[in-house]
């Protein structure tokens, strides 16, 4: 089983005509589904909130598959994520956060261990900001990296809290990672002085089995020991792209989880590594081409490598 630990919220998005739709959302949210939509015993380990958006947010998790036994049930309100959606598809969010659900992940919420079936952990995005819950969940992953692999998705958000305080939070669960999965836009941030290229190479010189490089469009990099692969993402008419790259950390995994290679000292051969690349550039261009995070089904992703 996979553990995605992090937030869920709603995602408030501006239509064109100055209203707003809310629609479900967060990275561990829609990694969550993502993996459970693609067969992987899945189970998300956040706080949502009692209210009618809590309860949705619930439902549409159960839905698809995934367990709440990790999950923790409070009266805070939701947490809202604005997204700003320009003519490209691509999204920019404001958080409100002050007093809602996501942040109030505290350590005895936590169960006392996790079961032994738990080989997985993911983490990132406001797991990684907010408090208390991003304390919650480097202590987790601390007391349970061990025999586990651990794959950390930064999905930068600067502003929410100081970027020293964030810079040493992320150092740390990447030196705790066994794969860290980050766009060249987080790169950029985290290493202003290096190439993507350079800085997922730097990171693998840590210790890092594999370093995931997301490209949008121009597809994926990956660092791997000695081994360096680019693949090109599949042509589509996008939408926007937002949970694309929820879909494809989660398709990685459950790529590695199909072909039983999930371990803390993942070692893949070139061919599986360019393999496990194209699955999951093809689930984030299918999500990238309907509207919000709404990630592919298993047979979905059968289907359209099946017709090449």
């Amino acid at each position: 089983m996979i553990v995605v630990c992090g937030e869920a919220l709603i995602d408030m998005i501006q239509n064109g005509d100055g209203t707003q739709r809310a629609t479900p959302g967060g990275g561990p949210f829609n990694t969550a589904r993502a993996l459970a939509r693609l067969g992987v015993p899945t189970a998300f380990l956040g706080r949502l909130s009692d209210d009618q958006f809590g309860r949705e947010l619930a439902e549409l998790l159960v839905a698809d598959g995934v367990s709440l036994a990790l999950a923790s049930v409070g009266p805070e309100k939701t947490t809202i994520a604005l997204a700003d959606v320009d003519s490209e598809g691509f999204a920019e969010y404001q958080f409100l956060v002050q007093g809602t659900s996501a942040p109030n992940l505290t350590a005895d919420s936590l169960p006392d261990h996790l079961d032994p079936a738990v080989n997985a952990i993911h983490l990132g995005t406001l797991g990684l900001v907010l408090e208390p819950m991003s304390d919650t969940l480097m202590g987790l992953v601390d007391r349970e990296r061990d025999g586990r692999l651990v794959m950390v998705d930064p999905n930068i958000r600067v502003g929410l809290v100081p970027d020293a305080e964030y810079r040493e939070r992320l150092g740390h669960v990447i030196s705790c990672s066994s794969i860290v999965k980050a766009s060249d836009s987080d790169l950029e941030w985290l290493y202003p002085d290096r190439p993507y290229q350079v800085a997922a190479e730097d990171l693998v010189g840590q210790g890092i089995a594999l370093a995931i490089v997301t490209l949008g469009a121009q597809g994926a990099f990956a660092a791997h020991h000695d081994i360096r692969v680019s693949v090109e993402a599949p042509r589509i008419d996008v939408v926007d792209t937002i949970g694309a790259g929820d879909a494809f950390g989660a398709a990685l995994l459950a790529w590695l989880h199909d072909h039983q290679a999930i371990r803390p000292d993942v070692r893949l051969d070139r061919d599986e590594l360019e393999a496990a690349l194209r699955y999951a550039c093809l689930a984030a261009a299918i999500t990238c081409s309907r509207a919000g995070a709404d990630p592919p089904w298993k047979r979905e992703l059968d289907a359209a490598l099946a017709a090449g």
